[in-house]
């Protein structure tokens, strides 16, 4: 009995040496998270600040729950992104699909790469929302990101293209079925031969606390990351390992704001809740960009998902932050 007894402490010991080292190699990133007060908003951010709240507000306060069995307000919000983008001076291609007998929209608008076009960096996020609730967070946050960012690389000059795009369909009952924007956007891309190198979805992305245990995780991961709900995370499989690495690497390097990363198997629970899975299933490497969802932010997916519940200062840092990564991935 103590030979075996032994014998089984060794494998254990042994198996929490591998677990160990295959963690450390999964989250470990380069550079270092901020720490410690944040600085005042410069400038760029704090013209960030006001243009994220314009269409957050736009999104979850004038138009409000916006999704196929609310068909007006979500043809009206693919009226205004539609807008957004063509005021910044885009030429706007709509990929429409069909739903339950609604006209579903895709909405891009493309700054074209000068050195290597072909080369293609999708930036994304779904405008739709969950039955019920306004979706000020989720994902409203997300789409405001995505026409601010756009705003700003419209008089970029860039060596390869960048795509800014609008999803439909992202929440249930369409999230990962053949009827989600995101997977039918990937799969033409696919179908085309698009050489995209790497897809950014930003998704729920206004929510901070500094209130201890305010963060949650599937477990094991409460074990390796903070319990303070204050930082932006970069989340990707492990096939995206490289991607996230990059992202989180530069992200630091120019941004005074808390951050995490992570490329983790797909299995874990959240890992592939927002349209990079779709481009995982194309074959390409994507990340998600987010506050964590439903593991910080108590409002998700309710009625009280609103927009007094966002921390626009945190979120214009995270946005400006966002702004130099594009850059980096698109300037090689």
């Amino acid at each position: 009995m103590e030979i075996i007894s032994w014998k089984g402490l060794y494998r254990c010991a042994i198996m929490i040496a591998i677990v160990s080292i295959a963690g450390c190699r999964m989250m470990h990133m380069p550079g270092k998270s901020h720490s410690g007060a944040l600085p005042s908003l410069d400038s760029d951010q704090a013209r960030y600040q006001e243009e994220l709240k314009r269409d957050v507000v736009s999104l979850a306060e004038e138009i409000g729950e916006r999704n196929v069995f609310n068909s007006e307000a979500l043809a009206r919000a693919a009226r205004h992104i539609k807008q957004q983008f063509e005021n910044a001076g885009y030429t706007v291609r709509e990929q429409a699909y069909t739903v339950r007998d609604v006209e579903c929209l895709n909405i891009e608008a493309e700054c074209r790469g000068a050195e290597r076009p072909d080369e293609i960096i999708v930036v994304g996020g779904h405008y739709d929302a969950v039955f019920g609730s306004p979706a000020a967070n989720d994902n409203a946050t997300g789409t405001a990101a995505v026409l601010a960012l756009a705003r700003v690389f419209k008089s970029r000059h860039v060596a390869r293209t960048i795509r800014f795009v609008a999803f439909v369909n992202e929440e249930p009952p369409f999230f990962q079925t053949a009827e989600m924007g995101s997977l039918v956007y990937a799969k033409a891309c696919k179908k085309n031969g698009d050489d995209v190198v790497a897809m950014l979805s930003l998704e729920t992305m206004g929510h901070f606390s500094d209130v201890d245990d305010s963060q949650n995780y599937p477990f094991p991961f409460g074990l390796f990351y903070p319990s303070t709900g204050n930082f932006i995370a970069f989340v990707g499989n492990v096939s995206s390992g490289s991607l996230v690495r990059q992202c989180v690497a530069n992200f630091r390097k120019h941004t005074s704001f808390p951050s995490e990363g992570a490329a983790i198997p797909s299995t874990v629970p959240g890992v592939g809740w927002s349209d990079h899975w779709a481009f995982w299933k194309q074959g390409y490497k994507a990340l998600m960009i987010t506050d964590t969802a439903p593991f910080r932010y108590a409002h998700y997916h309710t009625t009280d998902d609103t927009v007094d519940k966002i921390d626009f200062a945190s979120f214009a840092r995270v946005v400006a932050g966002v702004e130099h990564v594009i850059m980096d991935l698109a300037n090689p």
